[in-house]
């Protein structure tokens, strides 16, 4: 079954009230929909490279700069996307992405977050996740979980990535360059004819399921089942 139906799709807002109803239902779909996209929103970063190691990419120097950026930082947003391997997303009334939201008034506190995490089956589970230039995703997401500060060093940040997450892990920015796909999120999915349906960019849970269905309609296409074993996981866009 495709995953680009008429049925509209609901971004979910999550906040510290209905917390634990809406771990609740992520718990009751992951058995069925295993396949999990995420992206975050943050406020930038404050500490950046000189030019000439942007040029080097080197990935130890790209995550010494991650680390101290996630360490000094705090998330505004997390959007999650479940589907299943065919791209169809749980329907309790409607189809739904996510938005974990931290503010003022309602927001989340990162401690109950990263519990609700690890006990739905998010965490230390057997999924697959999709991301799109997710460095900085999962270095906060990591942060969150273990409410301390980012590991010293890139290999011991990789060893906790896949503690905790698996090592079905795709990043599709550095993925897709297999298949000369470059650029952001909105132009890789104007190169491959994916529409957004579900709000704006820039916020979490739109740009979650917009990166699912680019994943999805790659995934189908003829090319990527030529070279499926050769797509990378745990590459993560500027850290290989």
């Amino acid at each position: 079954m495709s995953i680009f139906v008429n049925k509209p799709v609901i971004v979910r807002e999550v906040f510290a009230d209905n917390l634990e109803y809406e771990f609740m239902l992520i718990r009751s779909a992951l058995y069925n929909y295993s396949f999990v996209s995420m992206d975050t929103e943050f406020p930038g970063t404050i500490f950046k490279s000189e030019k000439r190691f942007v040029q080097l990419g080197n990935p130890e120097v790209n995550y010494r700069f991650m680390k101290v950026n996630v360490d000094a930082l705090k998330i505004i947003q997390l959007g999650l996307t479940l589907s299943d391997s065919d791209g169809n997303l749980p329907d309790f009334g409607t189809p739904f992405c996510i938005d974990f939201t931290r503010n003022k008034e309602k927001g989340i506190c990162s401690r109950d977050f990263g519990i609700m995490v690890l006990i739905s089956g998010l965490g230390f589970g057997e999924l697959t996740w999709v991301t799109f230039h997710s460095a900085y995703d999962f270095g906060f997401l990591l942060k969150i979980l273990t409410q301390n500060s980012l590991p010293p060093d890139l290999k011991s940040f990789m060893r906790h990535l896949t503690y905790y997450f698996g090592c079905m892990i795709f990043d599709i920015k550095y993925s897709f360059k297999i298949f000369n796909l470059h650029g952001g999120l909105e132009k890789v999915a104007k190169t491959l004819n994916v529409a957004r349906v579900a709000r704006l960019s820039h916020q979490a849970g739109s740009d979650s399921l917009l990166i699912l269905h680019c994943f999805m309609q790659i995934k189908n296409a003829k090319a990527f089942k030529q070279c499926n074993q050769k797509l990378p996981a745990l590459a993560l866009y500027g850290l290989v």
